[in-house]
């Protein structure tokens, strides 16, 4: 059966012309797909925007794929090269912060506590929306996939020092961005 067969038999049976193959890879990787995008990109039209994209892309290229990378490796990279395609192309992306609003969010609280989160949040909203393309792509790979440094620089095509380095730079820019909320929060 084609959805038992691994991705790289998966491949070749593209290769091979096999469209039940094609189907079988977009099954079994369409949620983490639409999960990054989604996470990116902060909105489900766009984010089903960039998972066809990203299909039709890994479509037309399957037969370039040389597999001196990892099959995931390659599909993340064109997750990521996709989000940005969009970014360039709409220049208008509002980021996700699911993770970060729902340390925020509390089903028992207050009015006052409900005012605190509404304002964490939307800072939090605007701390992630001034990142550089760069640092988000990191933020999403890092932090909502809970990718490592070493997928992470085979995804990026960068090394490990280089991955930690600019993980480094991106928790120092949101301390220093969020600084001013955390002194605000002690005054209360």
């Amino acid at each position: 059966m084609v959805l038992e067969e691994s991705d790289e038999e998966l491949i070749e049976s593209c290769r091979r012309g096999e469209s039940e193959a094609f189907r079988a890879l977009f099954e079994r990787h369409k949620d983490k797909v639409y999960s990054i995008a989604l996470r990116y990109s902060g909105d489900t039209a766009t984010a089903e925007d960039i998972v066809q994209d990203t299909f039709l892309k890994l479509f037309v290229g399957l037969k370039g794929f040389r597999g001196e990378a990892s099959f995931s490796s390659w599909l993340y990279r064109l997750v990521v090269n996709s989000c940005l395609d969009r970014k360039r192309k709409s220049r208008r992306l509002r980021p996700l912060l699911d993770e970060a609003l729902a340390m925020v969010r509390s089903p028992e609280t207050g009015a006052f506590d409900e005012m605190l989160r509404a304002e964490l949040s939307g800072h939090l909203q605007t701390v992630v929306a001034s990142l550089s393309d760069e640092q988000r792509v990191l933020l999403v790979l890092r932090y909502t996939q809970s990718l490592s440094y070493d997928e992470i620089a085979e995804i990026l095509g960068t090394s490990n020092g280089t991955i930690a380095s600019r993980l480094n730079r991106l928790h120092r820019t949101l301390a220093r961005r969020l600084s001013r909320f955390r002194k605000d929060g002690k005054r209360g």
